[in-house]
């Protein structure tokens, strides 16, 4: 059994959007908000625990911050759904808690001595994952605290322009090929925060190593850019069009284009 308390936010996230432009009918919203106010006792109870992460690290349960990070997300989408509904009083308790999970992270995920969000709060690593603080709106692009993230998980992770989800040993040993969805998730991080040449350059280059039909894998060789692992991988394209969209208005560029 992998533990993995980031998956709630994922799917509250997708209900958030359910709310927002597909409501069916009275008794199918409330229904649905059933599950919400389910999922959102599940995470009350279990965010504080340790669990495996994202990537389903085997071995001792971690505080990873990215969970964290998306228990924040499941309560935050949750509060989205009760203003929504006019349940201002379940949204006002649950706020209470989104905060409680945020603080705890801007105090325990941030090291102080690296100036960077860390995998784990007790590690010292990098992790790609927590390039996603900024697009699930838990962090500006333009916190000091995220800018220096981004620039450290680019300093660690990268590798040629190709992104490891992360590069310390776990029970196979040492990583040894590129994650796809991580180099698009880099793509977003430097756009977002003006760094947009560069991002369009490793965008471009990324692009060049989709096969003959265009199509990604879930891992790239390093070296010889072979497709390995899952193929097609859904996450990796998707990982594209939501990248692609970033170039896709000149007007939305130029905002992130420092003078």
């Amino acid at each position: 059994f992998q533990k993995q308390n980031d998956s709630f936010g994922y799917l509250m996230h997708v209900i958030y959007q359910y709310y927002q432009h597909f409501p069916g009918t009275l008794d199918e919203i409330e229904d649905m908000f059933e599950v919400v106010k389910n999922m959102v006792r599940t995470v009350s109870r279990d965010w504080h625990e340790p669990d495996k992460g994202i990537w389903e690290i085997r071995g001792d349960e971690q505080h990873f911050v990215f969970s964290k990070v998306m228990s924040w997300v499941a309560i935050d989408r949750a509060i989205s759904i009760a203003n929504i509904l006019n349940k201002e009083y379940l949204a006002e308790k649950w706020q209470v808690l989104a905060d409680e999970i945020r603080n705890e992270v801007f105090d325990k995920g941030w090291n102080k001595e690296l100036e960077s969000f860390t995998q784990t709060y007790t590690n010292n690593e990098m992790d790609s994952s927590l390039l996603l603080m900024e697009e699930y709106g838990f962090i500006d692009a333009m916190d000091e605290r995220y800018v220096k993230t981004v620039n450290s998980v680019y300093k660690s992770l990268d590798n040629n322009g190709l992104m490891y989800r992360y590069n310390n040993e776990d029970d196979f040993g040492k990583p040894t090929s590129a994650f796809t969805i991580c180099t698009f998730w880099m793509v977003r991080a430097l756009f977002v925060t003006g760094r947009v040449e560069e991002a369009k350059q490793i965008f471009d280059q990324l692009i060049g190593y989709s096969n003959h039909l265009n199509l990604f894998s879930e891992d790239l060789d390093f070296d010889t850019k072979r497709q390995l692992g899952n193929f097609p991988q859904a996450y990796s394209h998707l990982a594209l069009i939501n990248t692609a969209i970033l170039f896709a208005n000149e007007k939305q560029l130029s905002r992130f284009i420092r003078p």
